[in-house]
Formats: structure tokens, C-alpha cells, sequence
């Protein structure tokens, strides 16, 4: 039987010039790559994006490989001149982007809302 490559299923919206992208799962050593990827495409799409938002309401957990497509999301965001932000933080993952150091490199907001008003 085969089981999916991926625990982690991501969608995206566009708001005022600005994409949202909805990682759900788990963001893991398989679905870290997939995601960087989903970033990567987000930022390149025409037309290009104010801001990327990611919306982490549906995910459950973030490995040490899952932090590094955040990182690299948020470099390729600053070449791209655009701003990357990061909102709904369930307790387990904020505790991972706390311990890890993340929460000062990458800006995190209570919600969506929140997130997109700092775009502005």
C-alpha cells in the first residue's frame, strides 16, 4: 500500500496583494522540502506579492527541517522586497519557534488579522 509522501497539505489565498499560505499537518523532515517549495512559488507568482503570511492554524507540529523552510521562506521574501510574516501560532509550535530562537527572527502575530494589518 502506498502511503503519502507528505503529512502536512497546504493552501493559499490572496488578500490586497498580499498571499496567504495555510500549511495543515504535520510540517516534518518529508514535508519540509515540499514546503519551501510552496513558499518559493508564492513569492514568485505574477504579480508578485506585498507579503507572504503563513497561517500555521492547522499545523501541529514544526520539526528542526520544517524551522528551515521558515527561515529560507523569509530570506527569499527579503530578496523579493516582500515582508514575511507568520500569525496563529498553536502553544507547541510557538514553543518550538521560542526554544529554537525563531520568535526573534521571524515575526509572529496572534491572527490573520493582525498579521495582514502589519503588512498594511
Amino acid at each position: 500500500m502506498n502511503q503519502p509522501t507528505s503529512a502536512l497539505k497546504t493552501s493559499q489565498e490572496s488578500i490586497n496583494g498580499v498571499t496567504i499560505v495555510m500549511p495543515e499537518g504535520r510540517l516534518d523532515f518529508g514535508a519540509a522540502s515540499e514546503f519551501q517549495a510552496v513558499l518559493e512559488a508564492a513569492l514568485g507568482s505574477t504579480p508578485k506579492p506585498r507579503g507572504l503570511i503563513v497561517d500555521c492554524s492547522g499545523l501541529a507540529y514544526v520539526s528542526s527541517a520544517g524551522l528551515r523552510s521558515f527561515l529560507v521562506g523569509a530570506r527569499s521574501a527579503k530578496s523579493a522586497g516582500a515582508v514575511f510574516l507568520v500569525c496563529s501560532l498553536s502553544p507547541s509550535v510557538r514553543e518550538v519557534f521560542t526554544v529554537s530562537g525563531f520568535s526573534r527572527l521571524i515575526e509572529d502575530f496572534p491572527d490573520r488579522t493582525a498579521a495582514l494589518a502589519k503588512v498594511g
